[in-house]
């Protein structure tokens, strides 16, 4: 259960949800030292309490009441794979669930200068140095949308190295598309799903912000956007069929809330460690620095969000990932690629651990609650399980 939670878990607001079989249906809840605090009653989904000016006091409220709760060590323990147990979910639910690519510009110019020039170094040197001046002498740090970015971008047109991703990546108008359908996201020890149609394949692991509906950004959580390479490999216009399937994103364990103790400027210098352990005995160690993002989060977010487009019961944001594994598991040359089995663990000290399993697409249990069910839900239990209602039940 420590790895779960943030090291700091005394001090954190952390809310999600949970899965009661009782009521056979999705419950917010609310950490609270070892256990897990029903917000039901104050808030029927974790859209509407974000969405609440008044949320902190909505969850001292809750703290206080004689709300239902549950043990967090049990919880955790049990596999969502069983909805006769209780057990967590992605802490989201109504919001959008969107996504931004191509986020770190020197990672992306040092992919494109590899794959361009196939492995000839004496090319990639001096691909690498006509950047580097044009850079000033750095790679890092360069403002998308900056001269220094439109300087790039005209030595890699004269080069004939210039693609869309690179127009993303350093152009003025960064990648944001839709990762998933609402309540298609899985949580902590789901399985995420690897379709039958994608032999290479990898984690991005992610900071997650959580959005309301205007624009604010309330808390932050970790995510893993599935990728699948070889399907946007072919055509950046098959990012549907590589982003979106069943068990593809995962989010959680919790959202952390800003307050006192954690802020959107420590959320700014999150460093995120992935680790995939494979039934086999691999292992693959990486990281994600957010400090190095290409772009600061209120430049994503407003791309999201604004006159443009609203989001009504607010939106998450993934925002992008440094790692991109290029070590060969099995044969020489052909880097890493999933296997069934796999433990992926994304985490953060201040944010805990978001742990998943491997499996086939087309092995995992089809997805059936979405937003029909979920009103279904709301509309059967509000009134029974507000605290005026359970006053009147006694």
């Amino acid at each position: 259960m420590s790895s779960v939670l943030p090291e700091d878990a005394e001090r954190a607001l952390l809310v999600g949800r949970l899965w009661d079989p009782v009521t056979a249906g999705p419950r917010p809840v609310l950490v609270d030292g070892d256990t897990l605090v029903d917000l039901f009653g104050y808030a029927a989904t974790l859209s509407e309490l974000l969405n609440e000016d008044a949320s902190g006091a909505l969850l001292e409220q809750a703290r206080a009441s004689d709300a239902q709760r549950w043990d967090l060590a049990g919880v955790v323990s049990t596999t969502p794979d069983d909805d006769g147990l209780p057990h967590l979910l992605a802490p989201v639910d109504l919001q959008a669930v969107k996504a931004c690519g191509v986020t770190f510009v020197d990672s992306m110019i040092e992919r494109v200068i590899e794959e361009r020039c196939a492995g000839d170094s004496t090319l990639a040197e001096q691909m690498r140095a006509q950047v580097l001046e044009a850079l000033g002498g750095t790679l890092a740090g360069v403002r998308p949308g900056s001269p220094e970015a439109a300087r790039v971008k005209e030595v890699l047109v004269r080069e004939g190295f210039w693609s869309q991703y690179l127009e993303v990546g350093i152009g003025p108008d960064p990648e944001v598309f839709t990762k998933g359908p609402v309540l298609s996201a899985v949580g902590t020890g789901a399985r995420i799903g690897i379709p039958s149609f994608s032999s290479w394949n990898n984690p991005e692991p992610e900071l997650v912000l959580v959005v309301d509906n205007r624009g604010r950004i309330r808390g932050c959580t970790l995510g893993n956007d599935v990728n699948l390479r070889d399907v946007e490999g072919r055509s950046a216009l098959l990012l549907g069929m590589a982003k979106d399937n069943n068990g593809s994103t995962a989010i959680g364990p919790f959202v952390r809330l800003f307050n006192g103790s954690y802020t959107l400027d420590d959320a700014r210098q999150e460093t995120i460690q992935l680790t995939v352990r494979g039934s086999d005995g691999y292992i693959l160690s990486g990281t994600n620095s957010v400090q190095r993002l290409s772009r600061p989060f209120e430049e994503l977010v407003g791309a999201a969000y604004g006159s443009h487009h609203q989001y009504p019961d607010g939106f998450v944001l993934f925002t992008g990932t440094l790692f991109a594994p290029n070590e060969d598991r099995d044969t020489p040359g052909m880097g890493f690629t999933h296997k069934g089995g796999d433990v992926v663990e994304i985490g953060s000290a201040r944010l805990g651990t978001l742990t998943n399993m491997v499996a086939p697409t087309e092995d995992l249990e089809p997805w059936r609650f979405g937003i029909g069910s979920q009103l279904q839900y709301i509309l059967a239990h509000s009134r029974a399980n507000t605290p005026a209602g359970r006053a009147g039940a006694r």
